[in-house]
């Protein structure tokens, strides 16, 4: 028997989940298959567990509710985070855990990739909300240009326990790795909780616990961005993470010709790729390496995947070539 589950957010990310019959074996008679989804973090976030009634339930409240600790810190428009804080004030002092991990993170994954992961460029993409689109090619120009003082994660500084920005004017966003992060809080919670068989979906950010019952992987469906009703690769996988960056969902005109990814060397869209999928060990990883590739383009993107362990890249670029790393094929289904 199949159920399908959908969840619509920028990325358009179909997420089949096959319970199978033979997965319910004698060894776990009394594992049972436990969904819920909630409204978290600007997407739709479904967590699904296998296990008793009792321990699901706690399982599930307390991974959401790891989730939601996450946001706190890491969301950019809530005047009560630490994110927040940072931007108004231009630093912080005794940053939370997770906040502190989050900024170390982003700068490791900044020069991983050569400074096309930026979370420095909020400024930018507050600049293109606020109708640069409509300004002539030359305007835009200039005031890209006089934004780009304040983009560079090497302005970001840590000394001890503070963090704060080296140039007045600076702004973060979180938004490219926050997600990630919180998901695989999520599967350390159900983990810690004794849960051996979980899906944490957070509107395309994925973490996993091993299998379904019965060792049957976990499926998603990568669907057509030109048209949904078409699949354009099924990925099957156990205790992997996997999140996809596309550009064919959160535009800032309505010619679809500006959208929310940002190349910060430029001050541009990113427009080599439409869609990057990453399977990775853990979520922030995925997440992360998804925006990257992304900005860096199929060519750039492959070798930097290529050059990493344990990680995988399904590129779709603006011709609606595809591309796929040399070890992506023993993920990919036929079904």
């Amino acid at each position: 028997m199949k159920k399908a589950y959908k969840v619509i957010t920028g990325f358009l990310v179909l997420l089949i989940v096959t319970l199978g019959a033979s997965g319910c074996t004698g060894k776990t008679p009394e594992l049972r298959k436990f969904e819920d989804t909630r409204s978290l973090m600007d997407t739709y976030v479904t967590i699904i567990v296998y296990s008793d009634e009792e321990t699901a339930g706690e399982a599930i409240n307390a991974a959401f509710a790891r989730m939601r600790e996450v946001e706190k810190v890491a969301s950019v428009f809530d005047c009560e985070s630490e994110a927040f804080k940072l931007n108004q004030d231009g630093r912080l002092d005794e940053p939370s855990n997770d906040f502190f991990k989050l900024i170390i993170m982003s700068l490791y994954y900044d020069k991983l990739t050569d400074g096309c992961f930026d979370v420095t460029v909020q400024p930018l993409l507050d600049l293109w909300a606020s109708g640069l689109w409509k300004d002539s090619p030359e305007v835009q120009q200039s005031r890209i240009e006089e934004r780009m003082r304040v983009i560079g994660s090497d302005k970001i500084n840590i000394e001890g326990n503070k963090i704060y920005f080296g140039v007045e004017g600076m702004k973060i966003t979180l938004g490219g790795i926050a997600k990630g992060y919180a998901v695989d809080e999520a599967i350390r919670v159900l983990r810690d909780m004794g849960i051996k068989h979980a899906l944490v979906d957070a509107g395309g950010d994925m973490g996993t616990i091993y299998s379904k019952l019965g060792a049957e992987p976990w499926c998603i469906a990568l669907e057509n961005p030109d048209d949904t009703s078409q699949c354009l690769a099924t990925f099957e996988f156990s205790g992997k993470s996997v999140a996809t960056s596309g550009n064919y969902e959160r535009y800032f005109n309505p010619e679809k010709t500006a959208h929310h990814i940002i190349n910060p060397q430029t001050g541009y869209s990113a427009n080599e790729c439409i869609s990057v999928t990453i399977i990775a060990e853990d979520c922030m990883q995925a997440d992360a390496l998804a925006t990257a590739v992304f900005v860096m383009g199929p060519e750039k993107g492959i070798r930097l995947v290529e050059s990493l362990p344990d990680v995988e890249c399904f590129i779709i670029d603006a011709e609606r070539t595809t591309y796929s790393s040399s070890g992506l094929s023993k993920y990919l289904s036929e079904r």
